[in-house]
């Protein structure tokens, strides 16, 4: 380790021998870097493939009152567990965590795909998120140790490209899968990309070697934090949904959840390996970035699940090529990405980027919400590319400046805590502005006599919509019309948090050689 840091801060004497010969090296980064895509491509991939199946999985196993389950269960295990991991790989070792985590994947793929009841399938699904959990930390965290800030934005653009490419192919692949060779080889699939990603990071991936701590998980306040994400991802998850946000089952986890968290916070300050040290959030930076990020997930999540509502309800779009919808968001957001990253390592500047990245994230949800029912998709693609460009800016850069801002011993944690974020982000986002949408529908349904469409109208495709009476239909486009404008202008108000956060982001010096340096070197175990 002390010799990464050495080389990340370009003080390190060249070593002898075949350290002499960079390209090799920058060749064998990158072939890890591509292992460590496909890992992460798994992850993401995921729930977007399984989601398409779960009508034809349903139907096979029956279960259709536990259908939210399926989903629910995988995002618990992972949000819970992605603090865990990253822990653990700062203590024992990253590359061993990473490898079990994709076990750990690979052994609930094949489980859930062997389910025989909704039950079953339920509890194989959260073995598959525990695994998943890690899998996205291992990736930040061993990009983290492999390549310094000031070289890792050349990589910020095949993350956003892997983003992208899952959001966009995952429905596609799901479909396709279902439809020709079952809905078992919806999870099987990640059998193949999982092998191949253990092969190339077993051969490939060398890091320093660790000691191996002496101190002792931290068991109480995982257990605690466990608690308490558990209580969040329920509360956002249910509410409004399955309880009332005032039933006693919702207060009921408010307060578990609350009372779990003060009772990490303690802990925390007297445990010898914290899961999450709080020390870490006394840099300005780190704890700005979790902002970011945590507003950041709130948007992203919330515009990819109404962006393609709205373009089939009211724009007449087909569900199939749902993906597909969303290619201006998700291509601007890729380019951007990319750009700034190169950016970033020529110049060893980033406070620009979120900044940039809020105001066109908030311009870019303000005129989302300003669509109607005679807005045009070519109108709403140039709105959604606009949001695109500011996630581009934002979605990694957050990690870079989390990252930049602690030590090298803490850079597991770093990951896991920005992950963490950007998650509990989402959870909230899809929560706060689905009960938002669904509340304006319904009083705009009421409003203008569509009682022939209930509230489960929420989910009609165009083909549905097509068999609806004329008056009825008209009233639902423009309920769902209205239900996202409201929807968008709540993210862009909390975009503006996002911004007032980047305005105080110091620009703190990136570790790690400039362009003109030589890859860095890392040390073969």
């Amino acid at each position: 380790m002390a010799d990464l840091m050495k080389a990340a801060d370009g003080k390190a004497e060249a070593p002898p021998g075949p350290a002499e010969k960079p390209a090799p090296r920058q060749r064998s980064v990158r072939v890890v870097v591509l292992a460590l895509m496909i890992a992460m491509l798994l992850a993401m991939l995921d729930n977007l493939i399984v989601g398409t199946a779960m009508p034809t999985i349903v139907g096979d196993l029956g279960g259709l009152e536990h259908l939210s389950w399926v989903v629910t269960a995988y995002t618990l295990a992972t949000a819970a567990s992605t603090p865990i991991w990253g822990k653990l790989g700062d203590m024992y070792g990253r590359k061993g965590i990473f490898l079990t985590s994709i076990v750990i994947f690979l052994i609930g793929s094949v489980l859930s795909g062997m389910s025989q009841d909704m039950g079953q399938l339920i509890g194989f699904r959260a073995i598959q998120g525990l695994g998943a959990g890690g899998l996205m930390v291992g990736v930040m965290a061993i990009i983290g140790d492999l390549v310094p800030p000031r070289e890792r934005g050349k990589y910020q653009g095949m993350m956003a490209g892997v983003m992208a490419i899952a959001m966009i192919g995952g429905p596609l692949v799901g479909g396709t899968i279902t439809d020709h060779l079952g809905w078992r080889w919806s999870f099987y699939i990640n059998l193949p990309l999982g092998a191949v990603a253990l092969a190339m990071i077993v051969t490939v991936l060398h890091l320093p070697k660790r000691e191996r701590t002496e101190a002792k998980v931290d068991y109480l306040g995982a257990g605690l934090l466990t608690v308490g994400i558990t209580a969040i991802v329920l509360v956002t998850t249910w509410g409004g949904s399955e309880y009332d946000w005032n039933s006693a089952v919702i207060m009921e986890l408010i307060a578990i959840g609350v009372a779990a968290l003060a009772g990490f916070l303690f802990v925390e300050t007297k445990a010898a390996e914290p899961i999450i040290p709080l020390h870490i959030f006394r840099n300005a930076n780190f704890t700005l970035m979790s902002v970011v990020g945590f507003m950041a997930g709130f948007v992203m999540f919330g515009a990819v699940l109404y962006l393609p509502l709205f373009q089939q309800s009211v724009q007449g779009a087909s569900a199939t090529n749902s993906g597909l919808l969303l290619l201006p968001m998700l291509l601007a957001m890729m380019i951007v990405s990319l750009v700034a990253g190169r950016i970033t390592t020529s110049s060893g500047r980033y406070k620009i980027f979120p900044i940039v990245g809020s105001i066109l994230m908030v311009s870019g949800l303000f005129l989302l919400s300003t669509m109607d029912t005679d807005t045009t998709r070519f109108t709403s693609g140039i709105y959604m590319a606009v949001l695109g460009a500011g996630m581009g800016f934002l979605m990694q850069i957050t990690m870079l400046v989390a990252q930049n801002s602690v030590e090298m011993k803490d850079m597991g944690v770093a990951s896991s805590s920005t992950t963490l974020f950007r998650t509990l982000g989402s959870s909230f986002g899809v929560a706060i502005m689905g009960a938002l949408f669904t509340g304006r529908v319904s009083d705009e349904m009421s409003a203008r006599g569509g009682a022939g469409a209930t509230m489960h109208g929420a989910q009609l495709d165009a083909a549905s919509l097509a068999k609806l009476p004329v008056p009825v239909r008209e009233a639902y486009e423009y309920a769902v019309a209205s239900g996202t404008h409201i929807a968008f202008l709540v993210g862009a108000s909390v975009g503006l948090v996002a911004l007032v956060a980047a305005l105080f982001v110091k620009e703190v010096p990136l570790r790690g050689a400039g362009p003109e340096k030589a890859a860095p070197v890392v040390d073969a175990v």
